[in-house]
C-alpha cells in the first residue's frame, strides 16, 4: 500500500503548491476564488485529458474536443507560508489550508473560518494493494450528504455505502438498488448546525465506492470515503456556504443544463409497444397521436423505442441499429413527415451495441469501429440485446465521424432532429480490461466507459447540427457522467411499477437537481412490472408533471399499455393535470433558461431553498418547482390528507383557495384523488397560459396570466426571468430571444415592473395578474401611470377589456389588460381609502 503519512517537501511554484509526500506527490491550485483542486498524482503524470471540464487553467489534450465548451481561465494566486514547527499555511481566495507535516493531514477553512473538510491522518490520501486510489474526510457531529448523480432511497446519504459503476438495472428497487445508469462523484456536504455547506467533486471517471459514515473504527473520527478503482485522487473543493451557489459553481466547472426545444417540456408519449407491432407499427403510432388529441391530451413528442430497428437476422428477429424493419415503418421519411405535421417531434432509439449476426458487422469491424479485446488485437466481445455482441469506441476521432454518417444516413435525413441514447452503460463488456482507443493514447473500457454515453450525445448533437443546420437538436440518454447535463435531457432508467417508486423516484430526481443535472426525470406510470392501478396512476401523472421530463413509458408484464386513457372513470384527471403542465409552460421555460445560464434546478429540494431552516434537510417527498410553487402532492395509497411543512422564514398560499399559512408551521390538508396540493411562496411570481395549449411546438401563448404573492415586509423586492423564444431553432443565441425581468416590490404600492431585452417579438396580447392580497382590497391600480377602471360587480368585470375587481372568495385583485408595450409599470395601491374621513 501507498499511504502518504509524512511530508518530505512542499514549494510553490508558478501558483501550483506542490506537496511531496512519502507516497505521492500532492499538487494544489486554486482555479477560482471559490474553487480549489487538490490532486494527488498516483499515476505520477499528472496528465490533463478531460472530456468532463469546461472550465480550465492549464492546456489539456481534449482541448479540441472540447472547444464548443470549454472556457480558458488562468489559476488564482496562493501563497504559502511555513506558520509554525510542523505546519504550513496555504491561503488563496475563499480557503485556507492548514497542512499539518507529520503524521501528514489537511485541515481546510472557508473565508469566515470554518472547517470544511479535514482529512484523517494515515488514512487521508492512500493507495490500496489492489490499486484502489482513496481519499478519507472527517464526518463532524450534524453532517448530510446530497447528490451523487443518480440514488435510490432517500436524498441524504448519510450513513449509506454507495457505488457509482454505471448498468442496466431493468425493474430496480426504488428504495435499495445500487448503483443505477449514472456516474456523477460530485456530493454536497451540509451541516445542520452551521447551516453551511461545501461541494466535493472527484474529477476520475473509474467505477467508485463511496461510504459516507457507514463504517466506524475506534482509533479515528467518524469519517467518510471516496475509492476509486483507477486514476488520481483529483478532488475539485467548491466553497458555498450556500447549496444553490455551490451547484453554480459546479456547473461552471462541468456545464450548465443545454437549453432544449419547448417540445422536450411537453408529454413525450412513448410505450415499446407500439414499435413491436409486426405490421404498420408507423400508423399505429400515428393513430396514438390522434388518440391523445381526441381524449384532449396534449402532446409534443414520441420515444421510438428500438422495435423500429427490429429485423429478421439468421437467429430471427433482433435489434440491430441503424436498420428499419419495413413490414413496421414502410417509409421512415413518410413516417416523420406525418408526424411533424402533427406537431409531434420523434425521438428515435439508438444504441451502441451491434449484435455479431447484424448485417453492417462486418462493415463496421472492417472500419475498426469497436472496443478491442483485453489480449488479442480484436474486438472484444460482450452480452448484448439477444445474444454476443460489441461495442463502439467513441474515444476515438475517426469512430465519431463514422458513427455521425451512420446517424445522418440511417436515422436524422430522414427528418427529424431527436436522438435517443439508450443502453449506453457498457454493461456488458465483463472484461474492464478491454481496450479503448482514448484519443490514440490507448487506456481500458474500466477506465473510460462511464464517459461513453457522454460522448455519444456530444456526436448526436453534432449530427444534427450537420443534418439539420439551425435546428436545435434534442438528445435524450439514459445514463451518463459529470457534464451529462450540457448535452442531454436524461432520465433514470427502467423503473418499476409500484407506489415505492412513486414515492422514491422524487428522491432519486432531487438528488440528480442537486448534481447539476436540471433537465431529467423518470419514467411516469412505472416502466416495468403489472400496469399501475388506477389511484396509483392518477398520483404518478399528478407528481410527473413537475418533473422537467415527463414521459409515460411502459413495457407491461401483464400485456397491458399504460395510456393516458386507460382507465375512462378517471381518464379526466389525468387529462386536467397534464393540461396543467401545458398552462405552467411560461414557467417550466423559464426554468429551463435559468438552469441553462445558471445551473440551479428546475425541480429543487427544499434544503437548497430553504437552507437556513434545518428542518427540511430531511424532505425528500415535497419540493419546490422553481422559487415560488411549493408542491406536496400525495403519494400514498388511500391518502384522505397530506400533512405538509412550511419552511420558516416565508408565508404560503393555497394555489386553489389561497388560504395563508405560516412559515416554519406544519398543517393538515384533506385530499381527495383530484387533489394537487400546491402552494405559492410569498413573494413568488408564477406565468401561467391561460389560453388553451395542446401542442408547445405549435401553440402560443396569447393570454398570459401572472400570478403573484406580495412580500409582507415593506420593501422586499423580488423578481422571476421570463424567457420566450421560438423554441425549435438556435436564432436565440444570435439574440432572437425576449427576456422579461419582472420585478415586484412589496409595500402598501405594490409595484410590478417589466423590463425587457432580446428582438424576438412577444406573442402575448393580453395580461391577466392575479395578486394575493387577503388584508384589503386596492385603493387604485394603475397602468404605466394611468389608472384603470374598478369592477364591484364580476360579471361586468368579465366582460370589460381593461379593468381590476377584487375577488372577496379568493382574497385576491384581478386585473387585466390589453399587452401594447413590452416595458411599463403596474402599481397597485393598498392604502387606506378613509371614506368617513373624506
Amino acid at each position: 500500500m501507498r499511504i502518504a503519512r509524512k511530508i518530505e517537501n512542499i514549494t510553490c511554484q508558478d501558483k501550483v503548491v506542490r506537496v511531496k509526500t512519502d507516497s505521492v506527490e500532492i499538487r494544489i491550485m486554486l482555479l477560482t476564488d471559490d474553487i480549489l483542486r487538490i490532486r494527488a498524482g498516483f499515476d505520477g503524470d499528472f496528465a490533463e485529458e478531460s472530456y468532463d471540464l469546461t472550465l480550465t487553467a492549464w492546456e489539456d489534450r481534449m482541448d479540441d474536443y472540447m472547444k464548443d465548451y470549454r472556457k480558458r481561465t488562468e489559476l488564482k494566486n496562493i501563497s504559502c507560508d511555513l506558520e509554525s514547527e510542523g505546519h504550513t499555511i496555504v491561503k488563496g481566495g475563499d480557503f485556507k489550508l492548514d497542512i499539518q507535516h507529520s503524521p501528514f493531514m489537511m485541515t481546510i477553512y472557508d473565508k469566515d473560518g470554518y472547517v470544511i473538510h479535514e482529512d484523517i491522518p494515515q488514512m487521508g490520501w492512500m493507495c490500496d494493494s489492489n490499486n484502489r486510489r482513496i481519499h478519507t474526510s472527517v464526518i463532524e457531529e450534524g453532517d448530510h450528504f446530497y447528490g451523487f448523480g443518480e440514488r435510490t432511497g432517500r436524498l441524504d446519504k448519510k450513513d449509506k455505502l454507495m457505488r457509482l459503476a454505471p448498468g442496466d438495472c431493468m425493474g430496480y428497487n426504488p428504495k435499495e438498488t445500487d448503483p443505477l445508469y449514472k456516474h456523477i462523484p460530485f456530493y454536497i456536504k451540509l451541516n445542520d448546525k452551521t447551516r453551511r455547506a461545501v461541494g466535493y467533486f472527484y474529477h476520475n471517471t473509474w467505477e467508485s465506492d463511496f461510504n459516507m459514515g457507514r463504517s466506524h473504527s475506534n482509533y479515528v473520527k467518524h469519517h467518510s470515503s471516496y475509492k476509486a478503482d483507477g486514476g488520481d485522487i483529483d478532488l475539485f473543493l467548491i466553497a458555498g456556504p450556500k447549496v444553490r451557489t455551490i451547484i453554480e459553481r459546479y456547473t461552471d466547472l462541468t456545464g450548465k443544463s443545454v437549453m432544449l426545444p419547448k417540445a422536450a417540456l411537453g408529454y413525450l408519449g412513448s410505450s415499446m409497444y407500439y414499435p413491436e407491432l409486426p405490421v404498420d407499427a408507423d400508423e399505429g403510432i400515428l393513430e396514438f397521436i390522434d388518440t391523445a388529441k381526441s381524449e384532449d391530451i396534449p402532446i409534443d413528442g414520441f420515444q421510438l423505442s428500438s422495435g423500429y430497428c427490429n429485423i429478421e437476422t439468421e437467429h430471427g428477429l433482433k435489434r440491430c441499429t441503424f436498420t428499419w424493419n419495413k413490414d413496421r415503418f414502410k417509409d421512415p421519411a413518410d413516417f416523420f413527415e406525418r408526424m411533424t405535421d402533427k406537431g409531434i417531434t420523434v425521438s428515435s432509439n439508438v444504441k451502441p451495441g451491434m449484435l455479431l449476426e447484424h448485417p453492417m458487422f462486418k462493415e463496421m469491424e472492417d472500419k475498426d469501429f469497436f472496443v478491442k479485446d483485453s489480449k488479442e488485437d480484436e474486438t472484444a466481445i460482450g452480452l448484448w440485446w439477444g445474444g454476443d455482441g460489441a461495442y463502439v469506441d467513441y474515444t476515438s476521432d475517426k469512430n465519431r465521424t463514422t458513427w455521425k454518417e451512420y446517424l445522418k444516413k440511417n436515422l436524422l435525413d430522414y427528418g427529424t432532429t431527436s436522438v435517443w441514447n439508450d443502453n449506453c452503460e457498457y454493461d456488458g463488456l465483463t472484461d474492464k480490461d478491454a481496450r479503448v482507443s482514448f484519443e490514440g493514447k490507448g487506456a481500458t473500457i474500466g477506465q473510460i466507459k462511464s464517459e461513453m454515453a457522454n460522448i455519444m450525445c456530444h456526436i448526436a448533437r453534432e449530427a444534427v447540427d450537420e443534418a439539420h443546420p439551425g435546428a436545435r437538436p434534442f438528445v435524450v440518454c439514459r445514463s451518463g457522467h459529470s457534464g451529462i447535463q450540457r448535452y442531454a435531457q436524461v432520465w433514470a432508467g427502467d423503473n418499476f411499477t409500484s407506489w415505492d417508486t412513486l414515492k422514491y423516484n422524487i428522491a432519486t430526481i432531487l438528488g440528480m437537481s442537486l448534481s447539476g443535472v436540471a433537465n431529467q426525470g423518470c419514467d411516469i406510470g412505472g416502466f416495468y412490472g403489472p400496469a399501475p392501478e388506477e389511484e396509483l396512476f392518477v398520483r404518478w401523472v399528478q407528481n410527473g408533471i413537475f418533473q422537467p421530463r415527463f414521459s409515460i413509458h411502459s413495457t407491461n408484464t401483464d400485456n397491458t399499455v399504460t395510456e393516458p386513457w386507460m382507465y375512462y372513470g378517471t381518464k379526466n384527471l389525468i387529462s386536467d393535470a397534464i393540461k396543467f403542465r401545458y398552462a405552467l409552460s411560461p414557467y417550466l421555460y423559464s426554468l429551463m433558461r435559468r438552469a441553462a445560464v445558471k445551473g440551479l434546478p428546475i425541480m429543487e429540494p427544499l434544503l437548497s431553498a430553504f437552507q437556513d431552516d434545518e428542518k427540511t434537510y430531511s424532505e425528500d417527498i415535497n419540493f419546490m418547482e422553481g422559487d415560488s410553487l411549493l408542491v406536496a402532492n400525495v403519494v400514498d395509497k388511500g391518502a384522505a390528507d397530506k400533512k405538509i411543512y412550511f419552511p420558516k422564514g416565508y408565508n404560503f398560499y393555497d394555489f386553489y383557495n389561497r388560504k395563508e399559512y405560516e412559515g416554519g408551521s406544519e398543517a393538515t390538508v384533506p385530499v381527495e384523488l383530484s387533489s394537487i396540493p400546491l402552494f405559492v411562496k410569498e413573494g413568488g411570481i408564477v406565468p401561467i397560459a391561460e389560453n388553451a395549449l395542446s401542442n408547445l411546438t405549435n401553440d402560443k401563448v396569447t393570454t398570459l396570466k401572472l400570478l403573484c404573492a406580495p412580500s409582507s415586509k415593506a420593501g422586499d423586492v423580488t423578481s422571476f426571468e421570463l424567457y420566450d423564444d421560438d423554441g425549435q431553432s438556435l436564432d436565440y443565441k444570435d439574440g432572437k430571444y425576449l427576456l422579461t425581468t419582472i420585478t415586484m416590490t412589496s409595500g402598501e404600492r405594490v409595484t410590478l415592473d417589466f423590463k425587457t431585452e432580446g428582438s424576438y417579438g412577444s406573442s402575448v396580447k393580453n395580461m391577466h395578474i392575479d395578486m394575493i392580497h387577503r388584508q384589503s382590497s386596492p385603493f387604485w391600480v394603475q397602468i404605466d401611470g394611468k389608472l384603470i377602471p374598478h369592477f364591484l360587480h364580476k360579471a361586468k368585470y368579465d366582460e370589460c377589456n381593461e379593468g381590476w375587481y377584487y375577488d372577496q372568495t379568493l382574497k385576491s385583485v384581478q386585473i387585466k389588460y390589453p399587452k401594447t408595450k413590452e416595458d411599463y409599470s403596474v402599481v397597485v395601491s393598498f392604502e387606506n381609502n378613509d371614506l368617513l374621513g373624506m
